[in-house]
């Protein structure tokens, strides 16, 4: 039986549940389709998959499987923006080089884990991502984040050029927060394929992360959101996304690198005074994550739930009130960043986009299950699958996905169609394995 505890968790997870409307209002029609699907409802109203959901993502794998290759890599690990038939948007020549391919490498990991380790071409895929970070995309050898992760680039270039910095960072910007993203990915890649360039340049970020951090306090993270990496000229004061860092410094730490002992400690100090705090009340420390968005106010749901999945993975080894916390997050993101669709409540990325994009609603999808599992609610339970099913109906019948539902047809950012989706699905079918079997009404 759940503690005491824990069930004053779940009552108040079921009281913000009653304040939150949970169908569209009277007035809006329920839509017939979703992403060109029929949609497919159980018996007490509740959103089914429109297929099993190992039937999806199985197509999707294979449309992925056959992505045309550039300077050896595939497409989808050097441009952002493509359509269905792997056509780059000509308007569009901004990549993001980070979280594309590390939460991609990540994916293709827990895919290649999931799956036996029978599938070299997992594996291969995750390789030529941290190949493309390594070889690619990287800062010069100079200044105060030298060879650091770019957070954009400037998609055609091999490597990417100095100033190849875009969407929202200026030329030479980078974002801090997207080094322990990829740092922490390389890690996982080099325990996996033994790979030592892999360990070696997730050290030198870790340690150019370790040159740079602050204390922080309640009006500044640890790091700025945005450096010049010549100079270190910071713009943003408050970045959200503090816990790849966390998960950089601890990997690390665990293959006996004790030189991040000091540094982890101060940033965890941070994260537990000042920014888990933050979201029982505004959220303000979980502004900015985004790289086409530079308002320093905008706050975002991804960067609080990332937080909560690694408290739930880690629990009591990392945060002896990983439930509270956990909910805490959870809880400011369910309040401030979801939204009904299809009678589906989804989550929305920030404050200033309000679309369930696949990458966020699929994030809360799967943290929730977690969160849900771990406190053992049926009704948190149901609410995350049926959030990920929204997500699913993207995917089309020969597994080209949209990155968001509402898109006329598939493809767009490669992150919100495939690489920061499919590893949710993994986590979520980890603690649910029974939501894969294919769907009865």
């Amino acid at each position: 039986m759940p503690s005491k505890c824990v069930q004053v968790g779940v009552g108040a997870w079921l009281a913000v549940a009653l304040s939150l409307p949970a169908v569209a209002s009277a007035d809006t029609p329920e839509p017939a389709e979703i992403a060109g699907h029929a949609i497919r409802l159980d018996a007490a109203g509740r959103l089914l998959p429109w297929t099993a959901w190992t039937t999806a993502l199985d197509r999707e794998l294979k449309f992925y499987a056959e992505c045309p290759l550039d300077h050896g890599f595939p497409l989808f690990v050097t441009e952002t923006f493509l359509d269905g038939d792997w056509t780059p948007d000509p308007a569009r020549r901004d990549t993001l080089p980070s979280t594309q391919n590390g939460m991609g490498i990540i994916s293709y990991l827990k895919l290649y884990a999931a799956r036996g380790r029978r599938d070299e071409a997992y594996l291969r895929t995750a390789r030529a991502m941290g190949d493309f970070l390594l070889d690619a995309a990287l800062t010069p050898d100079e200044g105060k984040y030298p060879r650091f992760p770019r957070s954009t680039g400037t998609r055609g270039q091999f490597p990417l050029a100095a100033d190849s910095g875009s969407e929202s960072d200026r030329p030479y910007e980078i974002e801090p927060d997207k080094g322990g993203i990829a740092g922490f990915a390389l890690v996982r890649l080099f325990e996996t394929s033994g790979d030592r360039r892999y360990l070696e340049e997730a050290l030198h970020t870790a340690r150019v992360l370790a040159a740079t951090e602050d204390a922080g306090d309640s009006t500044h993270s640890p790091w700025p959101f945005r450096a010049d990496f010549r100079s270190g000229e910071a713009r943003g004061a408050i970045s959200g996304n503090m816990s790849y860092v966390l998960r950089l410094y601890d990997v690390l730490l665990k293959h006996g690198y004790n030189e991040f002992a000091q540094p982890r400690a101060s940033l965890w100090r941070w994260i537990k005074r000042h920014q888990i705090p933050s979201a029982a009340k505004d959220g303000a420390l979980f502004a900015q994550f985004f790289e086409d968005h530079d308002s320093p106010t905008n706050r975002n749901a991804w960067a609080p739930l990332s937080l909560a999945r690694y408290l739930l993975e880690r629990r009591g080894a990392l945060d002896p009130e990983w439930r509270k916390d956990a909910g805490t997050l959870i809880e400011f993101v369910r309040r401030t960043f979801t939204h009904v669709e299809a009678g589906v409540r989804v989550c929305h990325e920030q404050d200033e986009d309000r679309e369930a994009w696949g990458g966020v609603n699929s994030t809360y999808g799967a943290v929730l299950a977690i969160y849900a599992q771990a406190i053992h609610s049926a009704a948190l339970a149901s609410e995350a699958r049926q959030a990920l099913n929204f997500t699913l109906y993207s995917i089309g019948e020969d597994g080209r996905p949209r990155d968001l539902a509402k898109h006329q047809g598939p493809g767009g950012w490669q992150e919100d169609a495939h690489t920061d989706v499919l590893h949710n699905y993994l986590d979520a079918l980890r603690v649910y394995p029974e939501w894969g079997r294919a769907p009865k009404n």
